[in-house]
């Protein structure tokens, strides 16, 4: 029997009965539909569907909805086609649910009326749709069609962050399951097979907070048992009233509707936005609607607080019959005696289920006695017996089974079986590991914990859920949760009850737990923040004690700048470990010359702003670049703003950060004098570094390399005559388009191939080009390509300098180290190598857990290199120490841009396709700030001394202030794939392009100053050039995606300029005098020659 035939079979005995209630717990009346109202309306729904879908085989079908009235009679709709449903949360990252509906291969979609603005702006650029409106249903079907645009090609990285993933039974003997075997099954040998028609009942997904979302396709022959027995344990009746508790996307949601609606009950339905106010919720469930079955996870029941639970939800008068408490550890037994009243009847039970046999596997009632005062206070709550049709199992590290002691729990059935992410088939008896831990004492199993809640501390292993438990057992704690920061430090929340001190607190804890178990820290908190699905949200927590290590400041006063000065000399000192030092420290120390490193820095930082009792902005920027003099003037504007200085500046060392002193020169294109006038300091590798998007790096010059208005470089080129055939101008190849483009009227600049170098597959990344200051040695570009291979091409000849076979394909672009021994780049094989820049011979690989897209970028102050990963990481790494200093969660979402660095302020900025751009301190690696822009960033952010800027997805430019703040957004029609250019002449401009054609330039504020239709799609980053050997003309180059190459003026918009290569181009250009460079799909790495009209037979073009 189906789902549907058992509600059809409960509506016709009981038609006039009240089916579902929805109140929205404000001024309007709740309404309701009977079961005649609802199987009506489901097969209106029914009827639409079957016409408008083909349903050859499987059908699953995508409901993407708030839950509301309706909500019964569009899932009964669903299931009677018969197809399965596959619930799309609409506040779900748009990453996880284009994931979902990717990987589930939905054609179909209804989608709630007033959602479609909602699920299209959140879909933007992942799929296009036909729809059809359904009347009088409030909803609309979307008919999806996976286009194979270049906007599909850019998903295919979020499934990448997915894709490596797949289904992996347990490993022990026994009925496993493991891919292979999967894939080559067939129904006709007594297995279950996912393609059997109307086997599914819907399709669900895991949360993915493991990193692993899991696809999970449930048959009706799996949760139909669980519906039959807890109807039966709860002895549900037509006269109850159920609440529905759980998200659609919570397995337990499908228990909650269909043990009402196949018993003639009624079930509740509110706002989700009411879930999350105690009082407005309890006074629905009991007061105006009188629930009599609730099914919840323990941390949603804690949500009312201990005062709402006693007088109401286990009041001696509540209207609740059954409380059944799930997908948690089960409270303490003191805990649930203090909420329940004495008189109180509500029958409690403890279930326990994975998603992966959906949904409930075993069943506890919780014996009467035990609630008596005089009871054992030592009782643990066992998980219960398997429930009808499941199998379950206790087996140890040896996949022997567990009769007495400890063990991992297995859960499976002859039909409780679910298909996971791409199972086919599945032998019936398969047992799925679960990843929890008990102890079998009397044939009974109690919960000790999960396998990844245990942690190594003091030498010790344990479980941090025994720490929970003994916190929640103490009379001053209300609820509690435990997390292991950053691997850290064992931090315990507390919801206190009334008045709770810390020190005691503890006392009582080690009481009753070991050392290794009493935790670092409490932390108080007003109430338990929860996912969606109502469980304690760690990552919550964790920010949680971020913000409270930020706020923590010691209590100091200073009697005026002169303690100032001889405290900071102290810490300075302290810091260093000269303490035993009694001479004076020069007004001229730099704090990272004076045996200081980035950690000691972030401690002195960190000791500093406890001294003052407060933040100072900037500090650590300070610290880290400037003497200690100048540390101190920064700290006294801070602290004593009115006050005069006691120090006379007059004989601090006056120096200045010259323009390129190693930093990174974000937004600024510089013009570069003659290079026999540069000066280089003694000792050091002196280079110039171009990379897309207008970033340069000068190493080791001093302050004549560059002149004051820091307009773009460009050394005049020498004229080469070239022998060698295989690098001879190829005219002919480059299609000239100026007369017969009208884009172009009076072009006075044309392009000819100066070299292209054969790289054997697509080259997607775009070019690094190394101009170094000694003539005897070549400049050189670094770039990679889809056959895994890295090439050194020298940049006049176009010979290769070497080539290095990585381990997979190549899509980051380059990077050089600080010293310019060494170039950094990312690999789809996961590794970050760091080749030798001279002969490409590896000296060091660091390993990520996902695939590298990212561009690395290196800091120039500390050497540090950042990169992302799609294992949604960013990483700062010691190349020369060979260490990863720190590495941070980006919060879902793969990193697919390239990092930013600023250096005043000092932030790294980085972007995920989960939507996030995140400022984060690059010395520590702790966020700074963050913004949820709501839809996927392929853009790199790009920053200047004011702002920073990325394009997103939803056809916007973003800019922010360092301090985070939304300053404006930049509408265009289309995605933006773009990375943003920003540059310095009079004015400071951005350019950018996007998925509608155009590349456009606004102002830093914000407003159109031009745009230019180009032939196709913008995804690569313009480039802004100037040359003396061009007329001295600020120029742009950009790239369209069908192969055309675009010279603009860059203050006007007008083309210069066009050639066209033969081939679709995704890499950006970098130009370099009269050269530019750009990558090809046509398996070529291309250097165009730009030469004034009249030039061309003069340069033998």
């Amino acid at each position: 029997m189906t789902l549907q035939e058992m509600v059809n079979q409960a509506a016709s005995l009981y038609s006039d009965r009240k089916a579902v209630w929805f109140d929205q717990c404000n001024d309007e009346p709740p309404t309701f539909y009977t079961y005649a109202t609802v199987v009506k309306l489901a097969t209106e729904l029914t009827a639409f569907l079957q016409k408008h879908c083909s349903h050859q085989g499987k059908c699953e079908i995508g409901l993407y909805c708030y839950p509301g009235i309706n909500l019964p009679s569009w899932i009964l709709g669903i299931l009677q086609v018969p197809a399965a449903y596959s619930p799309i949360d609409p506040d779900a990252p748009p990453v996880l649910s284009t994931y979902f509906i990717r990987k589930c291969n939905l054609r179909y979609i209804l989608v709630e009326n007033d959602k479609i603005k909602k699920f299209q702006m959140s879909h933007v650029g992942w799929f296009s749709c036909n729809s059809s409106a359904v009347e009088h249903m409030g909803l609309t079907l979307f008919r999806t069609s996976w286009s194979h645009t270049d906007v599909n090609s850019q998903a295919d990285n979020v499934n990448s962050k997915y894709e490596p993933f797949k289904a992996m039974g347990n490993s022990q003997p026994g009925n496993t399951v493991c891919p292979e075997q999967l894939e080559v099954k067939t129904s006709g040998g007594g297995y279950m097979d996912v393609g059997q028609k109307c086997s599914l009942a819907y399709v669900l997904h895991t949360s993915g907070t493991t990193g692993t979302p899991k696809i999970v396709r449930v048959p009706h022959k799996c949760i139909v048992p669980n519906i039959h027995h807890l109807k039966s344990i709860f002895e549900v009746t037509q006269d109850d009233m159920l609440f529905l508790a759980s998200p659609l996307t919570f397995d337990p949601s499908v228990v909650e509707l269909f043990i009402a609606l196949t018993s003639g009950a009624s079930i509740l339905v509110v706002p989700n936005t009411v879930k999350m106010m105690p009082l407005e919720l309890s006074a629905a469930l009991f007061r105006h609607h009188h629930v009599t079955v609730l099914q919840a996870t323990p941390t949603l029941l804690r949500r009312f607080g201990a005062h709402i639970i006693k007088s109401t939800v286990l009041s001696a008068d509540t209207s609740l019959r059954v409380l059944a408490l799930g997908g948690e550890t089960f409270p303490i037994l003191s805990l649930l005696k203090s909420w329940k009243h004495q008189e109180n009847r509500t029958s409690i039970f403890n279930l326990y289920g994975i998603t992966e046999v959906s949904s409930w596997a075993t069943c506890y009632k919780i014996p009467e006695e035990v609630f008596s005062a005089d009871f054992r206070t030592d009782f643990s709550v066992p998980l219960g017996s398997p429930l009808l049709g499941t199998t379950v199992e206790v087996r140890d590290d040896n996949g022997s089974a567990v009769l007495e002691g400890e063990g991992q729990v297995f859960i499976g059935g002859e039909e409780r079986i679910c298909f996971l992410d791409d199972e086919i088939t599945v032998p019936p008896g398969t047992m799925r590991e679960t990843g929890d831990f008990v102890r079998v004492q009397n044939a009974q199993m109690v919960f000790l914990g999960r396998k990844d809640n245990q942690i190594k501390r003091h030498g010790k292993r344990f479980n941090i859920e025994c720490l929970q438990q003994a916190a929640e057992d103490l009379c001053q704690v209300e609820a509690c949760a435990v997390t292991w920061y950053q691997q850290e430090k064992l931090i315990l929340f507390v919801v206190p009850s009334g008045d709770l001190e810390e020190r005691e607190t503890l006392q009582e804890l080690q009481k009753c737990l070991p050392a290794h178990a009493i935790p670092d820290e409490l932390v108080r908190i007003k109430s338990l923040p929860l996912t969606s699905h109502g469980k304690v949200d760690i990552s919550e927590l964790n920010k949680i004690y971020h913000n409270h290590l930020n706020s923590r400041r010691r209590d100091s006063k200073l009697n005026g700048a002169e303690e100032l000065w001889e405290r900071l000399q102290y810490l300075w000192k302290s810091v260093l470990g000269f303490l035993g030092d009694s001479s004076g420290i020069s007004r001229d120390a730099v704090f990272l010359h004076s045996g200081g490193d980035s950690l000691k820095a972030l401690q002195f930082c960190d000791e500093i702003e406890m001294l003052v009792g407060r933040a100072v902005p900037g500090l650590l920027e300070v610290i880290l670049s400037r003497t200690i003099e100048q540390v101190y003037t920064h700290i006294l504007k801070t602290v004593f703003p009115d006050e005069d200085q006691l120090i006379n500046n007059d004989n601090a060392l006056k120096r200045k950060l010259s323009g390129n002193n190693g930093e990174e020169i974000h937004g600024k294109y510089g013009k570069l004098k003659s290079e026999r006038n540069l000066e280089v300091v003694p000792g050091l590798i002196s280079f110039l570094a171009l990379s897309r998007g207008n970033h340069f790096l000068s190493m080791n010059f001093t302050k004549s390399l560059m002149q004051p208005h820091n307009t773009a470089q460009v050394r005049k080129n020498r004229i080469l005559t070239v022998t060698n055939n295989a690098n001879k101008t190829d005219w002919s190849s480059v299609q000239q388009l100026q007369a017969e483009c009208s884009h172009v009227t009076t072009a006075e600049l044309t392009l000819c191939i100066r070299w292209k170098s054969n790289t054997r597959k697509c080259v997607d990344a775009s070019p690094l080009v190394i101009i170094p200051f000694k003539d005897e040695i070549s400049a050189s570009v670094y770039v990679g390509s889809h056959s895994h291979t890295m090439q050194a091409i020298d940049l006049d000849l176009g010979e290769i300098k070497w080539e290095k076979t990585l381990g997979d394909r190549i899509e980051s672009s380059a990077c050089i180290s600080r010293c310019g021994n060494f170039v950094i780049v990312g690999c789809y094989d996961g590794l970050v190598y760091v080749l030798q820049s001279s002969d490409g011979e590896t000296h060091w690989t660091f390993v990520t857990e996902d695939t590298v897209k990212s561009s690395a970028v290196v800091d120039p102050s500390s050497g540090l290199v950042y990169i992302g990963s799609h294992d949604q990481h960013l990483y700062a790494l010691d190349i020369y120490k060979k260490v990863c200093i720190w590495k941070l969660h980006c919060e879902g979402g793969a990193v697919f841009s390239s990092p930013c660095l600023s250096s005043f302020p000092h932030h790294v900025y980085v972007a995920t396709l989960g939507g996030l751009l995140l400022a984060v301190n690059p010395v520590t690696g702790n966020k700074i700030w963050k913004s949820f822009l709501g839809k996927p960033l392929f853009s790199s952010p790009h920053c200047n001394e004011k702002c920073v800027c990325i394009g997103c997805v939803d056809g916007n430019l973003y800019c922010y202030t360092h301090s985070g703040e939304k300053v404006w957004q930049f509408p265009t029609n289309g995605p933006v794939f773009s990375s943003p250019c920003i540059s310095t002449s009079t004015k400071q401009e951005i350019f950018f392009g996007s998925h509608d054609r155009f590349i456009y330039c606004c102002n830093t504020e914000g407003n159109l100053l031009w745009k230019f239709e180009g032939t196709s799609s913008v995804y690569g980053t313009p480039f802004v050039f100037q040359s003396d050997d061009l007329k001295n003309k600020i120029l742009l180059a950009a790239v369209s995606t069908d192969g055309t190459v675009w010279i603009l003026n860059a203050k006007s918009g007008t083309a210069e300029g066009v050639a066209k290569l033969p081939g679709e181009v995704f890499s950006s250009p970098v130009v370099w005098g009269r050269k530019l460079v750009v990558g090809c799909r046509n398996d070529y790495v291309y250097c165009l020659d730009l030469c004034i009209m009249g030039e061309k037979e003069q340069q033998g073009c």
